[in-house]
């Protein structure tokens, strides 16, 4: 057999479906799997407890489902989730299940997105065989204020999305209570597009097809997938509010452009020192990068807290902006400091900041080549 008949085939889109207990993910997980848009979708859902239910409510459409029983999926759940696409791949590659295109992963409402995103970014085969197209939250606009305001979960599923969909708008009497509902999203995460559920908009070619980062995409794709601009905007506002939560105060959400082609050792450099340092509290982070090897050819780059996908490289631009354009998502973390690193890292001096060449010499500093080798 030769090598090309032994290569994995190209991978899959995996969609993580996330939010609050009682949102409606299932509600909406029932409209996704009508719309033709993601026909051949296999589902995995999690569920909570030893009985489960949510399934029973999953109508019964063209394709496959799994379920995983064992809790929430934080932690524990990560071996349950490995081996459920494992052996869905098995079936698929052996034509003993339908052969599905895309995976929607429904997590239960208490679940921190993070560690399902981890999962497929670090698991060696998984990687290879599966691509994070989106991350999409339900929000409940009846319950969704107290739940913001008392759970740091319900806050960073919404600060990690890519698309945010509002349900039971229809049920909220008060029309201003809902446009500052959808203000506060915004300010959390300026970069998703917010769809309300009630009025249909939140259809599956909306909120998912058209949403990715491949390098055989097409170059709009991967300027949607980033939404820098809808970030720039956020930040020429400011968004600053003195009557909001404390949870909300923790998030940034920030865009750092850089008009020249830079060294691949100095994005290795950042993002190492970024991550190592300061994992945790990079909650999302999104990139279109200039690299003076290939400037034609931009780097895509996106992690999660200390995680940080394999970079691959796009054969064009998506638009006509060539110059560097990084997304981030922080808590508790100044965007300041995260530019003064990239400053740093990329040989712009300043006065109290390191060089390049004192970042080098940090025993945090990564090996040559680092994350782009």
């Amino acid at each position: 057999m030769t090598g090309e008949a032994r290569r994995p085939p190209p991978p899959f889109d995996l969609v993580v479906l996330t939010g609050f207990l009682g949102a409606g993910k299932t509600t909406l997980l029932n409209q996704l799997l009508r719309d033709p848009a993601l026909a051949d979708t296999l589902v995995l859902i999690n569920e909570f407890g030893e009985i489960g239910l949510d399934h029973l409510l999953v109508e019964r459409v063209e394709g496959d489902m799994l379920v995983m029983a064992s809790g929430c999926l934080c932690c524990s759940i990560r071996g349950d989730l490995v081996s459920a696409l494992e052996d869905a791949l098995r079936r698929r590659d052996n034509n003993r299940m339908s052969q599905f295109k895309r995976v929607i992963v429904e997590t239960t409402g208490l679940a921190d997105p993070a560690p399902v995103l981890h999962t497929i970014m670090t698991h060696p085969y998984l990687r290879m065989r599966f691509r994070l197209q989106a991350v999409v939250t339900v929000v409940d606009a009846l319950v969704a204020e107290v739940s913001l305001d008392a759970q740091m979960e319900a806050v960073k599923q919404v600060a990690m999305a890519d698309r945010l969909v509002v349900t039971k708008t229809d049920l909220v009497m008060d029309h201003g209570a809902l446009a500052t509902l959808k203000a506060r999203l915004s300010r959390l995460n300026p970069g998703a597009p917010i769809f309300d559920a009630a009025a249909g908009e939140a259809t599956g070619a909306r909120l998912i097809e058209g949403l990715s980062y491949d390098p055989a995409a097409r170059g709009t794709d991967a300027a949607t997938w980033l939404a820098a601009e809808a970030v720039e905007a956020a930040q020429h506002h400011g968004h600053h509010h003195h009557d909001v939560n404390r949870h909300d105060e923790q998030i940034r959400a920030v865009c750092l452009r850089y008009p020249h082609p830079v060294p691949p050792m100095a994005v290795s450099l950042f993002l190492e020192l970024l991550r190592s340092a300061h994992g945790p509290k990079l909650l999302r982070f999104k990139g279109l990068i200039a690299l003076d090897d290939d400037p034609d050819r931009p780097l895509v780059a996106h992690g999660v807290q200390h995680v940080m996908h394999e970079p691959q490289r796009l054969t064009a631009w998506p638009d006509a902006d060539h110059t560097t354009r990084m997304v981030f998502i922080l808590r508790d973390l100044e965007p300041a400091f995260v530019e003064g690193l990239w400053k740093a890292a990329v040989g712009e001096p300043a006065v109290d900041r390191a060089d390049r060449a004192a970042l080098m010499n940090n025993p945090l500093a990564p090996a040559p080549g680092g994350l782009l080798a």
